[in-house]
């Protein structure tokens, strides 16, 4: 059985891979400390690397070596370009038939002990050798490797500012080999506090910052299976003190991207699910500036390189220099969120043809939101509103529309070439968010930004328009361009009926 698990723990890449050549070199280092858990160490310091700069620590997966590792999945690459360096432990054939790291031996994974302390040990090295940002230093590594950062975000927080496992497991899934079978697949289902009280057992008494995670994971893994996913982040999340849904989805070369933000809308947690993607590390080859890697075993060529979306995310590129925790926001890459309407605050106002004594409009809660001239001869225009404050920082809104859900009505709107046009507020039109009498007439930030073409039943979408407040609620104000002279009118529906889809680059 043991045999069995490790080699289904297999990591990336496989002997035959060589490094390109390079005036840097992959070292390896000795005397780094007691080295209680028997580990090697090796390290790629690019030419000329001056001190403070960051320092990123990745494991490999089972039958591997820092050799194998490097430059494969596009490490050494980023190290040269964006300047730090790279600090890759290796396992030895004694600790481990297949050369795995321990992630699932108790006595390798507590801090002070065993495996665990060797990597500290070999990182305080990397430290006293190049002076590097002690603030800045970020753990990563697949499967088995993966869930060895878990163990060292966990076990030394104070020490690692990120991590990101890319196929990994949960930190103390599993403390036996049985255990760790287990946890591989089926997986196993814990809450969001049992997992986080795992984390800080790891180290009692810390009281934070927390390291942030970028959680990797293919969706057709049947080695590590998805859930492991899900159970990772419940587990960080947890730490973080926020929940397991996401405050922003979108997708990022083609696959679903989600982040999850804590009480101060800190970015503390991020997925990537590669759809359709086995067991593997993602790379992209080739030369292009977000590409990297060589395809082969467990190095998987799925049109994304992970090595670069998780450099961003920790601000490797150079636009920041975040501390311990969470920091500033990496420039975002491609993305969209499709956002609900918010119900507490939709609804519709009436008023006379010329604006004349406006009212909120009472039938929402059982009809819709109304726009258009109702049977009391009123015209009535809809308000909805979004919260667009979970787009990323920095993002540059390529463009925005809404969609709307027919409820029932009478009349054509667009009858005689009437137009119904879509009003922006990058905020709230009126004193308040929630729909009132002012809302009739305040001013808009983008007048007719957008345009609703004719429905009779379903959905449709507006024209699309970039105004959009990336800081808190946007506002879309529904009216007719001219005030019909009969009854023409739409209940439209709020919450999910009604949503603002953005797209940003």
């Amino acid at each position: 059985m043991l045999l069995a698990l490790l080699v289904a723990l297999l990591g990336a890449g496989g002997p035959g891979f060589v490094p390109e050549a390079r005036a840097a070199t992959l070292t390896e280092v000795t005397g780094f400390g007691t080295n209680p858990g028997n580990l090697r160490m090796f390290r790629y310091v690019p030419d000329g690397l001056p001190a403070g700069r960051p320092l990123v620590v990745a494991m490999h997966g089972c039958t591997q070596s820092a050799a194998a590792y490097d430059a494969e999945t596009g490490w050494t690459k980023w190290a040269d370009q964006w300047g730090f360096a790279l600090l890759l432990p290796q396992q030895q054939s004694g600790n481990n038939l297949n050369s795995c790291f321990n992630w699932f031996e108790s006595g390798d994974i507590r801090r002070g002990a065993g495996e665990a302390l060797s990597v500290k040990q070999m990182t305080d090295r990397m430290k006293s050798d190049l002076g590097s940002d002690s603030a800045r230093v970020y753990a990563t590594g697949l499967s088995a490797g993966a869930a060895m950062t878990n163990v060292m975000l966990a076990s030394y927080p104070d020490v690692f500012a990120a991590g990101a496992p890319v196929a990994g497991l949960p930190y103390a899934c599993a403390t036996s080999v049985l255990a760790a079978y287990t946890c591989m697949s089926p997986g196993t289902n814990l809450s969001p506090s049992a997992w986080a009280d795992k984390v800080r057992a790891a180290y009692p008494g810390y009281g934070g910052p927390w390291p942030t995670v970028s959680v990797w994971q293919g969706t057709t893994d049947a080695t590590v299976v998805p859930a492991n996913l899900t159970e990772t982040v419940e587990q960080w999340t947890a730490v973080h003190g926020t929940d397991a849904t996401a405050d922003a989805t979108g997708t990022v070369a083609g696959y679903p991207h989600a982040v999850y933000r804590d009480g101060a809308g800190r970015d503390v947690v991020e997925t990537y699910s590669l759809t359709g993607m086995g067991h593997g590390q993602p790379v992209d080859p080739g030369t292009g500036p977000e590409q990297c890697g060589t395809a082969g075993a467990y190095i998987l060529d799925v049109g994304l390189c992970a090595s670069y979306r998780i450099g961003l995310f920790w601000d490797l590129d150079g636009a920041g220099s975040p501390g311990p925790g969470p920091g500033p926001d990496p420039e975002p890459g491609p993305g969209s969120a499709v956002l609900p309407s918010l119900a507490a605050d939709d609804g519709y106002v009436k008023a006379s043809a010329t604006g004349a004594g406006p009212a909120v409009g009472t039938l929402e809660g059982s009809l819709g939101v109304a726009v258009g001239r109702g049977t009391d001869g009123l015209h009535n225009r809809a308000l909805f509103s979004f919260d667009t404050s979970s787009l990323p920082d920095g993002a540059r809104v390529k463009r925005a529309y809404v969609t709307v859900t027919r409820a029932s009505g009478a009349g054509d709107l667009w009858a005689a070439g009437n137009r119904l046009v879509v009003d922006i507020r990058t905020g709230c039109f009126g004193a308040t968010c929630a729909t009132a009498p002012d809302d009739w007439s305040a001013p808009a930030s983008t007048a007719e930004a957008a345009e609703i073409g004719a429905f009779t039943s379903g959905t449709k979408s507006s024209t699309a328009f970039t105004a959009v407040n990336p800081a808190g609620i946007t506002q879309a104000r529904l009216r007719l361009a001219s005030a019909p002279a009969g009854t023409a009118y739409v209940f439209l529906r709020p919450e999910a009926g009604a949503t603002l889809t953005v797209e940003w680059e």
